[in-house]
């Protein structure tokens, strides 16, 4: 089941389920799927209010740019005069203004893809689908048009509905995300709640590089919750979502980003452990390091390493008690 979100949508799915291994239009084997109100579980696809952005742009070879964004208004019977019109809004919406004339095999990858989103808007509709429309490009055009996906999204204030395998296209993107895994729903919410505060091991490791760190609950108090993790003893927030107990066995979810590194030193504010570099790799805007702490190595992220020189051998690595999650699944 997908949790519900918070605020009004055009999309609402609820407690749907699908055994796969067929091939073509898929019908749920129970829940219903609304989009504005209406229900569309037995509506034909052309009738539901939908477009579809495709991994491979899945542009007409034989059709102009022009052609390819107006294909769906033919389709619908929309008049001449209202087509083009509508045509050349959207190709200014996205940027490709004087290339209406163009061929798909004379458009660059990031072009080709820009047509495929305009020749999907130019219909309005009402929920936009995109299957991975970004994984044929590369890395720094896809940053690029990512940017420019938000930027279309917020102005036309239309539900996007994005399938990803890109953890980062997928924070930076959305303002509500799920989280799969094995055909259900591990997870719902705002980006930073996912990356943060996952609720299970499975999401907290998936979702990015992290810490997960086998602990028992030493004592309980209204903030703060003392667990035991090796020979170390910390207090950390305590969550309110979960019921916790004394002795119950946790995991400490920390971010590499959420840990400080340093010279080794004693008396540091927050949690501080004492290790030794293992090894590390430069990132461009970060410095990663592999710190042993007794019998288990901690990831750390140093922003910004450009500024110091890159540390070896024995360290200090802390973090505050309020960057420290605790899951209990």
């Amino acid at each position: 089941m997908v949790p519900p979100v918070p605020e009004a949508v055009h999309l609402r799915v609820s407690h749907v389920t699908k055994r796969f291994g067929g091939v073509g239009f898929y019908d749920p084997d129970a829940g219903d799927i609304e989009i504005g109100g209406r229900r569309v579980n037995d509506l034909p696809a052309h009738r539901r209010g939908t477009a579809m952005v495709f991994q491979d742009y899945a542009l007409f070879p034989h059709m102009t740019v022009r052609d390819n964004v107006a294909y769906g208004l033919r389709v619908a019977h929309v008049g001449s005069s209202d087509r083009q019109r509508r045509v050349d809004e959207t190709l200014s919406f996205v940027g490709l203004t004087g290339l209406g004339d163009r061929w798909p095999s004379q458009l660059s990858g990031g072009q080709q893809q820009r047509v495929a989103v305009a020749r999907a808007l130019v219909i309005e509709p009402q929920v936009l689908l995109l299957d991975e429309p970004l994984s044929n490009l590369d890395a720094k055009l896809r940053e690029q048009l990512r940017v420019e996906l938000r930027i279309m999204q917020r102005r036309l204030g239309m539900t996007f509905i994005y399938v990803t395998h890109d953890q980062a296209e997928a924070l930076s993107l959305s303002d509500w995300i799920a989280v799969m895994n094995k055909g259900k729903v591990e997870q719902a919410g705002a980006p930073w709640e996912i990356y943060y505060h996952p609720r299970t091991a499975f999401l907290a490791d998936f979702v990015g590089a992290v810490n997960l760190v086998p602990a028992t609950i030493a004592d309980l108090a209204a903030e703060t919750v003392t667990v035991t993790f090796g020979r170390h003893q910390a207090a950390v927030r305590r969550p309110s979502e979960v019921p916790l107990a004394a002795g119950q066995d946790v995991r400490l979810c920390v971010r590499p980003e959420s840990l400080t590194i340093a010279a080794p030193a004693a008396g540091a504010n927050g949690v501080t452990l004492q290790g030794s570099i293992v090894r590390r790799a430069f990132l461009g805007d970060t410095m990663r390091y592999w710190v042993k702490v007794d019998d288990r190595e901690w990831i750390v992220d140093q922003a910004d390493p450009g500024g110091s020189a890159a540390l070896d051998g024995p360290v200090s690595v802390s973090v505050r008690p309020d960057r420290v999650h605790l899951i209990t699944a």
